[in-house]
This record gives structure tokens, C-alpha cells and sequence, in this order.
């Protein structure tokens, strides 16, 4: 037997996981188990010599991985983040293996989108699983706006930063910024020095404009190869900018409408252990096709493909975490290590919390997901709580 053993929550509940394999960022282990103590992983071994617990739970053919850690998405299950309530997107979410989440929001006025947070905070009062709030507007480019109201895009001034700031106080997580915008370059720095982390994208935006960003402090790369220039021989662009900076995360959505597989796979190879795959979801997912809004803007959802209403521009997707690690094992071409890498360990560390979040490692977070062995999620645990 081996075994890896922590110092927390010796004092908690012990339950005791056992299954088939263990994979994350390490690699993957046979006949593998986890104690869980509290809300934390006391202990990690494989082998039939295990430590006492108060629960084992016997998972079989099972594969035991971190939970899956989503740095961009707008809702689920019929609700976006600017509703009133999203507790059954938040849920839906988790039930498909997502247990920590950076709530985005589309571009609003300042106003408007300092009530969303205000009221994102009261949910994380009460809601440990929520990491924070992703501003993905109001700073991008109106010459790449995606599927954000040009009405609301405005350049990075001093008085907005500051007043989202303030009214992102310990909610604040992340900021999308076209860097090509007057005064984007001070307000990466700003945000940067609140400890906002900071991503280029919704932009018309140079290979220099980019390496601009994040020499500046910016770390993230918002949706690779969706709304910006593409990666042109002469031209490298924020793509460019971004592979070749080891400090740099690059988000994808793979779903296979955003970026087709081969780009996909093409991206992994050329930045290993810095792609993470996000859900960019909106209202649609885990629900029917039909008529969305997103922000204030009107979409349709055709064989669950999300479009601005009576346009061909992608709104989002309809896609959940699982659905994205299946589609980078059997259309990417990654090993399931690599997969799970991508929605656990580097999205966490892009937040800066790859020291609790996204390993099955003693000390780290008791968040798991158990799949079958065609990587259908059977359960979830968040925090040590079972949510699915």
C-alpha cells in the first residue's frame, strides 16, 4: 500500500472512498481510495490496507477524480446569474461534476452590474462552493463583442474600475479586458493590485497588444479562438501572445462548436498544463432548446446550439463539464490525466487556489467526482457533503 496522509480535520467524520482508479494532475492510480475528514482529504493511498473511517463507500468499477472547477459560465437549468435566484443552475451544474464555480456575468452598466454582485455576495454568504464573479463585460471590444450588448461596452476608466472594485469587495474574482482599449493597460495594473485576476479577450487586439496585457499582470485568456483575431502565420495575435507566455491560462470551450477538435487538440500540444476547459454556458443548458435571454439580448437554442436571436453569432453554450472531458478524451485525442487536469488542477490554479482546490492530494478541498468507466458522472461530493 501507499499512502499520502494530512494533518486536517483529524477531529471530522472519516469517510473512506474506495474505487477502481484515482486520476488527476499526477496521473492515474489502481484500486485507489480517499479519506475524506470533514470538508477536507486527510489521506490518499491505493492497496487493501486502508485507515479506519466511520464510512467506506465501495464505488467498484468507478473513477475517482477531483471536482471539476469552472472559471467562466453564465447558467443553467433555464436561469442565468443576473436572475434574482440560480439555484437550479448552480445545481444542475454540480450534478454533472462542476463543485466550484466563478459566476460570469455579460456586460451591463456599471450600476447594473454592481446590483448582480451585490447580490451574487448574499449567495456566497451562505454558499462556500461559489468561488466569486467573473465580469466578462463591460471592457471588450465593440468590434468583438460576441454576445454582449454594444450599448454597454465602455473603455476602462479609472471611476468604473474603481466603482466595480468597490462594489466587488471579496466577490470580484475575474475581469475580462480588451487590451487594445484607452486605459486598459492601467486597468489590468488595477485590478491586478486588488487581487483581481485579469483575462485578454473580446478583442481586435496585436500579438503586442496582448503581451502588453500580460506583462501588465493579466493571466488568462478568455475563450481561446472565440472573439478575437486567429492565429495567423505573420499575425500571431492574443493566441500567439498567449502560448508563448508560461504565465498565461488559456480558457476553451469544447463542445465542438466553438473550436473544432483538431484545433482543440492542436492547443493542448502547444500549451501543456495551461488549457482549461470552461462551459461558457448560458440558460439553456440542462434544458430544452427554445428562446433564452442573455443579459438583454434575445437568443435561440437550435439542437442545443445558442445563437443571438435572428443572427449566427454563438451565445454561449449549452454544454456542462462532464460533456467537455468526454469530448477531450474521445475528439481531442488527450489521455483522461490531461482531461481531468484541465477542469480540476489548472483552472484552479488560474484563481490562484491550486493549493486547496483540484487534487486528490491530503489538505486539498474533499471535492469529488466518480465516473463510470464511460465517464458518466454517478456521484459528486463537495466539500465532503455528497450533492449528486
Amino acid at each position: 500500500m501507499s499512502a499520502r496522509l494530512g494533518d486536517t480535520g483529524r477531529e471530522a467524520r472519516r469517510t473512506l472512498v474506495r474505487a477502481a482508479h484515482l486520476v488527476d494532475a499526477a496521473g492515474s492510480t489502481a484500486d485507489g481510495w480517499v479519506l475524506l475528514a470533514g470538508d477536507t482529504i486527510a489521506a490518499v493511498g491505493s492497496g487493501p490496507d486502508v485507515p479506519a473511517a466511520d464510512e467506506v463507500l465501495d464505488l467498484g468499477d468507478a473513477t475517482l477524480t477531483p471536482g471539476f472547477v469552472d472559471l467562466h459560465g453564465h447558467g443553467g437549468a433555464t436561469e442565468s446569474h443576473e436572475d434574482d435566484s440560480f439555484a437550479g443552475s448552480l445545481a444542475m451544474h454540480r450534478a454533472h461534476g462542476t463543485t466550484r464555480s466563478v459566476l460570469s456575468l455579460v456586460a451591463n452598466p456599471v450600476r447594473t452590474l454592481a446590483a448582480s454582485l451585490e447580490r451574487i455576495r448574499g449567495v456566497m454568504t451562505t454558499d462556500p462552493l461559489v468561488l466569486g464573479v467573473h465580469l466578462e463585460g463591460p471592457f471588450l471590444s465593440p468590434d468583438n463583442k460576441g454576445a454582449h450588448n454594444e450599448h454597454y461596452l465602455v473603455a476602462p476608466t479609472p471611476a468604473s474600475v474603481d466603482a466595480l472594485l468597490e462594489a466587488g469587495d471579496g466577490v470580484l474574482r475575474q475581469v475580462t479586458i480588451a487590451p487594445e482599449l484607452p486605459g486598459a493597460l492601467d486597468a489590468v495594473r488595477r485590478f491586478v493590485d486588488a487581487g483581481v485576476r485579469v483575462a485578454v479577450g473580446h478583442t481586435v487586439g496585436t500579438f503586442d497588444q496582448a503581451r502588453a496585457a500580460f506583462d501588465a499582470g493579466a493571466t488568462i485568456l478568455t475563450h481561446a479562438f472565440n472573439a478575437m483575431p486567429g492565429l495567423h502565420h505573420r499575425a500571431p495575435g492574443p493566441i500567439g501572445a498567449a502560448v508563448a507566455d508560461d504565465r498565461v491560462t488559456l480558457e476553451l470551450i469544447l463542445d465542438g462548436v466553438h473550436v473544432h477538435p483538431v484545433v482543440a487538440d492542436t492547443l493542448f500540444r502547444a500549451a501543456p498544463g495551461r488549457v482549461a476547459l470552461i462551459t461558457d454556458a448560458m440558460g439553456a443548458a440542462g434544458a430544452a432548446d427554445g428562446s433564452y435571454r442573455l443579459g438583454s439580448l434575445d437568443v435561440t437554442v437550435t439542437d442545443g446550439v445558442a445563437h443571438v436571436a435572428g443572427t449566427d453569432t454563438i451565445a454561449g453554450s449549452t454544454l456542462t463539464q462532464d460533456v467537455a472531458l468526454r469530448n477531450a478524451v474521445e475528439r481531442a485525442g488527450r489521455t483522461l490525466p490531461e482531461a481531468v487536469a484541465a477542469l480540476t488542477s489548472v483552472p484552479a490554479a488560474a484563481l490562484g487556489l491550486g493549493d486547496r482546490l483540484g487534487r486528490l492530494a491530503p489538505g486539498f478541498a474533499a471535492d469529488l467526482v466518480a465516473l463510470s468507466p464511460s465517464l458518466r458522472v454517478q456521484r459528486v461530493w463537495a466539500g465532503g457533503h455528497a450533492v449528486s
